[in-house]
């Protein structure tokens, strides 16, 4: 094969620093277009991107150029830049790590269901809960 093919997807997820309520309602959608950009200028291009105010969820494929810990370091490196620019807090940051979950071409839909719905599925369990 003279050229190379991947389709690797991966569920990644983070919070805020501190798990503190810093995605505002008011600039979520900013933000979750910003960082859609962001995953595309690293090719790892976003299918979905949902959060609540302590963390966010993506589902993208993974670049064959780009390790992941380059392409979350990138993303959320500029999109803290750009909450802190367009949010009501300078303080805005990203935790340190993230987790990041290989997902197969047949649990897409399922995943993207799952990072729609964050909403109502922290209605009945926590962040700590999930990861945990």
């Amino acid at each position: 094969m003279s050229q190379s093919l991947t389709k690797i997807y991966v569920h990644t997820t983070f919070s805020t620093k501190g798990r503190k309520p810093m995605i505002c309602k008011s600039f979520q959608s900013g933000l979750h277009a910003y960082m859609a950009g962001l995953f595309k200028k690293v090719d790892c291009p976003a299918l979905i991107i949902n959060s609540v105010p302590d963390h966010i969820h993506i589902l993208h494929r993974l670049s064959k150029n780009v390790a992941i810990a380059d392409a979350i370091e990138h993303v959320k490196k500029y999109s803290s830049s750009w909450a802190k620019e367009n949010g009501d807090n300078d303080e805005f940051y990203w935790q340190r790590g993230y987790g990041a979950f290989s997902v197969s071409s047949s649990g897409i839909n399922s995943v993207r269901r799952y990072i729609a719905r964050q909403e109502e599925h922290h209605k009945v369990f926590s962040y700590r809960e999930e990861i945990e």
